[in-house]
């Protein structure tokens, strides 16, 4: 259960060889943390994540393999992770790619994986995250959406598209668990300097992993819906969203 404060005592991270994840979870740890599982393709991979985590105070941190391409294991999945570690106070779902734009374009196949990972693993990932949460009555689905998602750009409209469709499943997720006791934070970071994006030019309010967190665990504290990283990333997506689409194409982005 979560402590007074509403800090979360017992997490699960999806994708938990993510930067950001990893970010987020040490001030977790840091602060009330105890139980921790770490899941993800290759859980041996996740060694030094997981002895990091315990050295930070973590009483319990366990590595264990989840695909979220292979939607057919998600339930035995989640029904496994309960059943050997009790509840769960949150649910971070960390993984997704970027690929190749250019790819994508020249093969609907490596489009379609994209998608495939990053809104229909996501998707169903968050079902069955809801459904155990539902039953145990309180819990949080924290789902990394990005800014990317907010309105598609020529320039990496496959991982865009992805990732609006994973926004508006978890806005309407959310919605559903009204009243249940289970609540969904959407996360929209901007550009952030992480292994996935290494390599790639910065932009403009690019971000980090550990600036995120802080967004991710001051959100978690107010019961915030959604949180942009940084902040005044809302205002610039809130004008973009809303520029004619002839204007829109002469933009660089």
């Amino acid at each position: 259960m979560k402590d007074g404060l509403g800090a979360p005592q017992s997490v699960l991270v999806l994708g938990g060889g993510s930067d950001i994840a990893m970010a987020t979870l040490r001030l977790l740890v840091k602060a009330k943390a105890r139980t921790v599982v770490l899941a993800g393709r290759d859980p041996e991979a996740m060694e030094a994540p997981v002895a990091e985590l315990r050295t930070l105070g973590a009483q319990r941190v366990d590595a264990v393999r989840f695909d979220a391409d292979d939607i057919a294991s998600h339930a035995a999945f989640f029904d496994d992770v309960f059943s050997r570690h009790g509840d769960f106070d949150a649910i971070l779902l960390a993984f997704g790619v970027l690929g190749d734009q250019a790819e994508a374009e020249a093969d609907p196949g490596v489009a379609a994986a994209i998608l495939h990972t990053n809104f229909v693993g996501a998707a169903s990932a968050g079902l069955h995250a809801a459904r155990r949460l539902r039953e145990q009555g309180q819990g949080v689905i924290v789902a990394l959406s990005s800014v990317a998602g907010e309105r598609a750009r020529r320039s990496n409209f496959v991982y865009g598209s992805s990732k609006a469709g994973l926004d508006a499943f978890f806005q309407g997720l959310g919605d559903s668990l009204v009243g249940t006791g289970v609540k969904v934070l959407i996360v929209r970071p901007g550009f952030v300097h992480t292994k996935m994006t290494a390599g790639l030019a910065s932009v403009p309010l690019s971000t980090t992993p550990e600036e995120v967190a802080a967004v991710i665990v001051r959100s978690l504290e107010t019961g915030a819906e959604v949180a942009w990283a940084p902040r005044p990333l809302r205002l610039v997506m809130f004008v973009l969203r809303h520029l004619p689409r002839p204007v829109f194409r002469r933009l660089k982005v």
